[in-house]
């Protein structure tokens, strides 16, 4: 049986002043597997999210990404092993806005020499434009240009190919297809699929949008796995 890449045990997480937002008993993923997690605004899943990537601490409970308990690091040994481990696609691209596209996309290499590293002999130039390229994103005044620039969906694509450089074991997406037209979205998720298996990558794959959940190994719903009283404050 594979070993898992995310293991959630007996978490509690609540803002301030606030009733608890995520209980979840147990919740694993094993090491290449593709999971769906559906919820509605709200439902604590961002915030799930974050947790995942050690930038929210709960306040029980403890999870694991690929065998490190997050809870035994500090927050700068939780930045950079986020860095060097988990790739992600935000809600919001969180891309830097005076830097070109191509900058944007190298970004984790400049943080992680374990990121640089697993690309081996390849120009990390290159493989940017190959990712980018497979995204529909082509040109090198494309790639030379600020991604204020960009259109919205265009960010969405450059933010993707930024999360997958460098091979991460882990890749978490959260609604990244929400600002594709249905062509793009077909060729983003071909990319990102096969990036994942290339890689025996896991994918966290968070949307409100249920027709897609077939393309994927397995799919749940949040209040499947949280049974924290609805009330509670975020997303």
């Amino acid at each position: 049986m594979n070993a898992s890449a995310i293991e959630i045990e007996q978490l509690e997480f609540a803002w301030p002043h606030s009733r608890p937002l995520l209980t979840i008993d147990r919740l694993s993923v094993v090491r290449g597997e593709r999971l769906f997690l559906k919820g509605a605004s709200g439902s604590g899943k961002s915030t799930l999210l974050g947790l995942i990537g050690g930038v929210l601490q709960p306040r029980r409970g403890s999870i694991r990404i690929i065998g490190t308990a997050l809870d035994a690091l500090g927050a700068g040994g939780r930045d950079r092993f986020r860095g060097e481990h988990v790739g992600f696609i935000f809600q919001m691209f969180n891309l830097v806005p005076y830097l070109t596209v191509r900058d944007n996309v190298l970004l984790p290499l400049s943080f992680s020499p374990a990121r640089r590293d697993r690309l081996g002999s390849l120009d990390p130039d290159r493989e940017a434009a190959r990712l980018l390229t497979a995204l529909g994103l082509s040109g090198r005044n494309l790639l030379d240009r600020s991604v204020a620039q960009l259109s919205i969906g265009q960010q969405q694509r450059v933010a993707a190919a930024r999360a997958l450089i460098g091979r991460p074991e882990v890749v978490i997406a959260d609604e990244p297809t929400s600002a594709l037209d249905a062509d793009t979205r077909a060729d983003f998720l071909r990319l990102l699929f096969e990036e994942c298996h290339a890689h025996t990558t896991t994918l966290l794959f968070v949307s409100h949008d249920a027709s897609l959940a077939p393309l994927f190994d397995r799919a749940l719903t949040m209040p499947e796995i949280n049974t924290a009283p609805a009330g509670g404050s975020g997303d």
